[in-house]
């Protein structure tokens, strides 16, 4: 007997309705020319676990809870005395999310997490890198209904980069506001 892989609901409205959109907006004579999203990198930059070890045994535990996959902890590469910092010792977690999950995580964040932030008046359109990756920090990790706020020990921001295919900043922003993402009125 066969199973019938399910695609995610933001991957299917992608297919469906935003690549013939992208293609008649910016008028791409191919669906290959449409930029696309291939991964989405989520990193927990860590500098206070110098003096409290446990905080990267529960960042792993919260990013593994909210992406579905298992983060890998970063490493500092050389010592630095005035941070008390020694080379190889743990300093943050980071993941990197494609095909599936990635498409699931997007869908959450879009339509669940940003929703939660207080005060939300949309992302700004300054962190684009100039060949169409986007990246965003937020402050709290407890805009995740995934994590339960009773087992937060430290309120941990994120950093999450959106890689796309689009060859500008114009395109990667199209792509985005297309997925979702909300961002802030010019």
């Amino acid at each position: 007997m066969t199973t019938v892989a399910s695609i995610p609901r933001l991957q299917d409205k992608y297919r469906k309705a935003i690549v013939p959109q992208l293609m008649k907006d910016f008028s791409f004579a191919n669906q290959l020319q449409v930029p696309r999203l291939t991964k989405v990198s989520i990193n927990m930059g860590l500098g206070i676990a110098t003096q409290n070890p446990k905080i990267i045994e529960s960042a792993v535990v919260e990013l593994a809870t909210v992406t579905g996959q298992k983060p890998v902890v970063t490493r500092a590469k050389k010592s630095i005395a005035t941070f008390k910092l020694r080379q190889g010792q743990p300093i943050g977690v980071a993941v990197t999310l494609r095909k599936d999950r990635m498409w699931e995580f997007v869908d959450r964040l879009f339509t669940l997490a940003l929703p939660r932030v207080r005060d939300f008046r949309g992302m700004p359109t300054k962190s684009f890198d100039g060949r169409g990756n986007y990246t965003m920090g937020l402050k709290e990790q407890i805009i995740f209904s995934e994590i339960d706020y009773e087992k937060i020990d430290k309120i941990k921001g994120m950093s999450i980069t959106f890689t796309t295919t689009a060859r500008t900043d114009e395109h990667g922003r199209a792509l985005l506001t297309a997925l979702g993402l909300p961002f802030r009125k010019q």
